[in-house]
């Protein structure tokens, strides 16, 4: 078994066994239905792979929809965007449709928006390419103006933290992505998966190689209707031992970051377990 899904594993053991709970308070999201969707959860969880040799965040143990998750990402850094139409004509990406503001078509000044609203993006680029040992390469979605400004879901992984570092002639480019909440059965890996994305292309367009990737929660959770998903998991975890190690590759000579496409990444060795579980979304 690979060490990807051992740290999933243990994580979830761990949820289940030690976490804590919310089951007597009240709570902001609900299922479909409108009943409160409570959770049980871990703090402070943090987790590393170095992508440079081969590990790479992705459990095979369900399937995960990774090429949506890299193409959130283009939609968040790439369109700047928090229009759900472009979403889903683009991208056919529909589960943003949930948090959509007030049917104004987007899920509020969030996100992509922010990311364009203050130029992230390009500054981060320009300030990694002319200093690239600087300590202040910092992406934040946390902008409170923002959140004044519209509704919306405030951002869930919304810090994101960018380090080069080199080793022998090599020059590496590092990320620490930061998240204050995670629904880990649901997204845990697409987040893993689509900020990798993101490293290998930001790495790419500034001339470095994508190093460590490093992943802190705050509050990992499990909901409580997703714990007989969470125990599916666990035997498959225990009936398939032998599970190869899946990798991402940026398979393309791009070298500007706004012109990669999901076309310019595959996927090597992945062969997630059938059948696909499925799981009621905390709203």
């Amino acid at each position: 078994m690979n060490r990807v899904d051992k740290m999933y594993i243990d994580n979830i053991v761990d949820i289940i066994e030690n976490g804590s709970d919310d089951f007597d308070g009240n709570v902001r999201p609900v299922y479909k239905d409108g009943t409160p969707s409570h959770t049980k959860f871990i703090t402070q969880n943090f987790e590393k792979y170095d992508i440079s040799k081969g590990e790479f965040p992705i459990t095979a143990l369900r399937n995960i929809a990774w090429k949506s998750g890299v193409k959130e990402i283009l939609w968040i850094y790439q369109d700047q965007s928090n229009d759900l139409d472009l979403l889903k004509e683009k991208y056919n990406i529909k589960w943003w449709d949930e948090w959509e503001v007030d049917g104004s078509k987007t899920i509020g000044m969030r996100y992509g928006a922010t990311v364009k609203k203050y130029d992230m993006m390009n500054a981060l680029l320009e300030n990694i390419k002319h200093q690239p040992y600087g300590r202040r390469h910092i992406i934040s979605l946390w902008q409170e103006d923002d959140f004044i400004e519209t509704k919306g879901l405030n951002p869930c992984a919304f810090m994101s933290m960018w380090s080069v570092r080199k080793k022998g002639d090599v020059r590496y480019l590092d990320m620490t992505l930061v998240q204050r909440s995670n629904d880990y059965l649901v997204a845990g890996h697409i987040n893993k998966i689509q900020y990798v994305a993101l490293q290998m292309m930001v790495a790419r367009h500034c001339g470095l190689e994508a190093g460590v990737f490093a992943h802190y929660t705050h509050n990992l959770h499990i909901y409580d209707r997703h714990f007989d998903q969470a125990k599916e998991l666990l035997n498959r975890y225990e009936n398939n031992p032998n599970m190869v190690q899946p990798k991402l590759i940026l398979d393309t000579d791009k070298d500007n970051f706004f012109d990669f496409t999901i076309d310019d990444f595959k996927m090597e060795n992945y062969k997630p377990i059938k059948p696909q579980l499925k799981f009621e979304l905390g709203i």
